[in-house]
């Protein structure tokens, strides 16, 4: 069974920095596909990034881009994402998905998910 559990989230101020952690147990990360998505009180969730299984490409939510880096330690079964620069319309809970579609950008493209973890950026 595998099973993703994120962590890392919190309130932090407008212009804030979070890093949020995905631990994965149940099977290797080495061959998912990796991502974040995120969902706001009352709206979709959304994408927000995805790399590749090796680490080598990511693609990225226009709204974070240069604020935000996913990145993998396929060693430790975990993947990242350092949010920097952060802002208020970033709050939301974020998800952590495993998957088989590389760099997908659809909640339907990805098998496996986590609980969430609130973060919340106070202005």
């Amino acid at each position: 069974q595998v099973q993703l559990v994120e962590s890392g989230g919190g309130l932090v101020q407008a212009g804030g920095s979070l890093r949020l952690s995905c631990a994965v147990s149940g099977r290797t990360i080495g061959g998912l596909a990796m991502a974040w998505f995120r969902q706001a009180a009352g709206k979709e969730r959304e994408f927000v990034a995805a790399i590749r299984w090796n680490g080598y490409s990511t693609n990225y939510e226009d709204s974070v881009k240069g604020r935000f880096t996913i990145s993998r330690d396929n060693a430790k079964n975990t993947v990242y994402l350092q949010m920097n620069s952060l802002k208020p319309e970033d709050t939301a809970v974020y998800y952590c998905a495993a998957g088989f579609v590389t760099l997908g950008a659809r909640s339907e493209q990805y098998a496996y998910w986590g609980q969430g973890t609130q973060v919340t950026v106070s202005s």
